[in-house]
């Protein structure tokens, strides 16, 4: 266990505050006490046991702590969980049903979007964020929605042929 599991598992003393809040996460409502101070992510991973939500830099550069708030994104290592108090909450666990795979999904497998797959998760949630505003993107809008999630495996080729792949399928579906 880490230091910080243990900290949000154990009551806090009695000179820190807590804060009740209610987060809708991936269609559900969660009702949680928290400290001021707990970012999101570390809620989402430790708390709720969401560990899809990656931590890689703690700085806002990579994007793999991307979740979609309010339809969103945003990179919630650096979003404290009370900022989320009454919100909707999306992270890689609540695109899929139990029966099939999201198109975005879909597009990663099918293009090969992945390698190591740390980035993955936030770059899916980025990519919905863009098809949900812009159903038919361009390469360049593609680029420059997924321009705030850093891969270091890939040369991102895949990645945008994979959203392109998403795009085309969430088009014909909704036909």
């Amino acid at each position: 266990m880490s230091s910080l599991f243990e900290e949000i598992a154990t009551p806090p003393a009695d000179n820190i505050p807590v804060r009740r809040i209610t987060v809708n996460v991936n269609g559900t409502d969660r009702t949680l006490d928290v400290e001021p101070r707990l970012l999101l992510a570390d809620l989402l991973r430790q708390g709720l046991d969401l560990t899809g939500t990656h931590k890689g830099c703690d700085t806002t550069n990579c994007g793999a702590c991307t979740v979609l708030v309010a339809g969103r994104p945003v990179k919630s290592c650096t979003m404290l969980a009370v900022q989320a108090d009454g919100r909707e909450v999306q992270t890689v666990e609540g695109l899929a049903t139990p029966s099939e795979l999201h198109p975005i999904q879909e597009g990663f497998k099918q293009e090969h979007g992945l390698q190591c797959g740390f980035c993955t998760p936030g770059m899916m949630l980025s990519a919905k964020a863009l098809l949900e505003r812009n159903p038919n993107p361009t390469e360049d809008e593609i680029r420059w929605a997924l321009s705030g999630n850093l891969c270091r495996c890939t040369g991102y080729q895949n990645i945008v042929k994979a959203v392109l792949w998403a795009a085309e399928k969430m088009r014909a579906e909704s036909n």
